[in-house]
């Protein structure tokens, strides 16, 4: 299954892919870790660098995967190497065929060393533009702004308001952080602004076993929640998600190194799919979890028996369920859809 899962992913990085759950800080590549750790004075190889940022394949829960951040998070506190992060992640993205991406991450855990939340944001949206002209085939590129649970929520109000003040590329609104600890209901007040500045509204939850995280998110008024995998085990759940059209943005490897779902062959992507939830498929974290969205979409296709009309019909969803405009999507998607199609129809089988 693993060498079946291996093949499709090099076709799948040939076919046009929208990314929509991608963290800046968890995808910082190794290499530039080293190379910034020895601005600040610290030494140690890549393959060191490599056991700080890439987490096991099995966390003891969410809690422990999140120290993987640590490293990158104290990196990137300056212009450059927000700029620099943002840069790569863009360039790997187009590497691995994506045409349109969402890159999210949190701006107040990057103000130790000076900037203020404008400048972070400022820094990320100035590392995609510099990614965007130097590349052949641009992919198209909006910002999620997060909060973090732990935070001060009416800190997170204020970084609502700098995330709407902003502007283009910025198109969103996310929570995110420890589950188990800290519930979500304290900070409505953030994505009450965020809504009303026409930010696009997402929030993660269930990455602890359990369905409540879910609930108090969709009490937002979220259109997309940021992992959710858990909603497959409550009837009622699944039909609040089909009713209010949310879209549930899976990361398998990253649902199995959190403890959620015990393997890829038990992850309920391909369920929920069947049962008329919308789904997406994203990496989470490219170097946390050691993925591309090809491989992620080939193993869970693979492990879960999807079929490749259906391994097509989700890689098309994403494009639909973007927060960007619908000008700059809708040729994108067009262009995926026809791409897409195309190849399911000669596919065959995918573990074959």
């Amino acid at each position: 299954m693993e060498g079946s899962s291996t093949r499709l992913a090099e076709t799948l990085r040939t076919l046009p892919k929208a990314e929509l759950h991608q963290h800046l800080d968890g995808a910082v590549r190794p290499a530039t870790a080293v190379e910034l750790a020895a601005e600040i004075g610290e030494t140690f190889t890549v393959e060191e660098a490599r056991a700080r940022l890439v987490a096991p394949a099995r966390c003891r829960d969410q809690a422990e995967l999140l120290t993987y951040f640590d490293l990158p998070i104290r990196l990137l506190q300056t212009d450059g190497a927000l700029r620099r992060a943002a840069r790569e992640l863009v360039e790997d993205m187009a590497t691995d065929g994506v045409t349109y991406g969402e890159i999210r991450w949190a701006p107040r855990l990057h103000l130790e060393q000076g900037l203020g939340v404008p400048d972070v944001i400022g820094a990320v949206a100035d590392g995609v533009a510099d990614a965007q002209s130097g590349l052949e085939q641009p992919p198209g590129i909006g910002l999620i702004v997060t909060a973090m649970r732990s935070h001060p929520p009416g800190a997170n109000v204020e970084l609502a308001r700098h995330a709407a003040a902003f502007g283009s590329p910025v198109v969103g609104f996310d929570l995110a952080g420890p589950e188990a600890a800290y519930p979500a209901p304290p900070h409505a007040a953030a994505f009450r602004v965020a809504q009303a500045e026409g930010l696009g509204l997402t929030a993660h939850a269930g990455e602890t076993p359990d369905t409540n995280r879910i609930w108090e998110v969709l009490e937002f008024g979220v259109s997309r929640v940021a992992h959710g995998a858990p909603a497959a085990t409550d009837p009622v759940l699944l039909d609040a998600l089909r009713d209010r059209d949310v879209t549930l943005d899976l990361c398998p490897t990253s649902n199995v190194q959190t403890g959620v779902v015990a393997d890829l062959a038990a992850h309920p992507i391909t369920r929920l799919h069947r049962a008329g939830v919308s789904v997406t498929v994203s990496t989470d974290d490219r170097t946390v979890s050691d993925t591309t969205l090809s491989e992620e979409l080939a193993a869970v296709a693979v492990a879960t028996g999807m079929t490749a009309e259906e391994l097509a019909e989700l890689a098309i969803n994403a494009f639909r369920r973007g927060f960007s405009p619908p000008l700059e999507l809708a040729p994108r998607r067009a262009e995926a859809a026809r791409a897409w199609h195309a190849w399911a129809e000669t596919a065959g089988p995918l573990s074959g």
